[in-house]
């Protein structure tokens, strides 16, 4: 009977060491992720939000000029126009061509009056009514762009004489003088006398006085340089214009 007891103490002991042993091996598959089969798709969810607008990007290439449209229809028929009253702007344009006219004479009058001022188709004279010196009388010519008139030739003393005579004068200095050291009389661009002279009475280029008067007659006088006198100015047109402050 004892050996009977032992044995079924060892086999119960054995029984609970493989209970034990089930248990552990049971633990640890537990812990184990199984798959299992795959299941059937689920239905699509609804849309979302629209998402915050992104940076815009760098521009893309220019393109291909594109083809020519087709012409569009021919539009409405304007209105008649209204007839020219041409009359009346001609009668506008024929009284501004006799207002310039009028200023045209207002400025001849400007220049042959009050400011004593007479021109030719070359040259400006202007007579000064201020005496002066025959000295100070050239440089006063000089500093408005002339000289003092030289009657060259016969049209041109006429010319010069008529201005003295209209101005009320009796006589007036001309660009001409005798040399100091000759006594040759030689006019202010230093050009001598040629083939024309108008002397008073001969022999009276060789009195006292090497400057020239020129007498509303057109006749040439030797007249005293420091004596005051009006005078006579000449400009050629293509140079500087006469000043008008006298």
């Amino acid at each position: 009977m004892g050996g009977l007891d032992c044995r079924s103490m060892f086999f119960f002991l054995f029984l609970l060491f493989k209970a034990f042993a089930f248990l552990g091996a049971a633990d640890v598959c537990s812990n184990a992720i199984l798959l299992g089969l795959k299941g059937l798709r689920g239905e699509l969810g609804s849309q979302g939000d629209t998402g915050p607008m992104g940076k815009t990007g760098p521009a893309g290439e220019r393109g291909d000029k594109g083809i020519r449209g087709t012409d569009g229809p021919p539009g409405l028929k304007g209105r008649p126009g209204t007839t020219c009253d041409c009359g009346r702007y001609r009668k506008v344009v024929g009284q501004l061509d006799v207002n310039v006219g009028k200023l045209k004479n207002s400025v001849n009058f400007l220049k042959s009056v009050i400011l004593g001022i007479k021109e030719t188709d070359e040259k400006f004279y202007l007579i000064v009514k201020e005496g002066r010196k025959y000295k100070d009388a050239l440089l006063s010519c000089q500093l408005r762009g002339g000289t003092l008139a030289m009657p060259k030739s016969e049209a041109a003393n006429a010319l010069i004489a008529s201005y003295i005579n209209q101005a009320g004068l009796t006589h007036a200095y001309i660009g001409l003088r005798a040399a100091e050291s000759e006594g040759e009389h030689a006019f202010t661009d230093s050009s001598p006398l040629q083939n024309f002279t108008s002397w008073s009475t001969p022999g009276s280029a060789q009195r006292n006085g090497t400057c020239v008067e020129m007498a509303s007659t057109g006749a040439w006088t030797p007249a005293d340089c420091d004596a005051a006198m009006y005078y006579m100015c000449e400009f050629t047109k293509k140079g500087r214009v006469a000043s008008t402050a006298l």
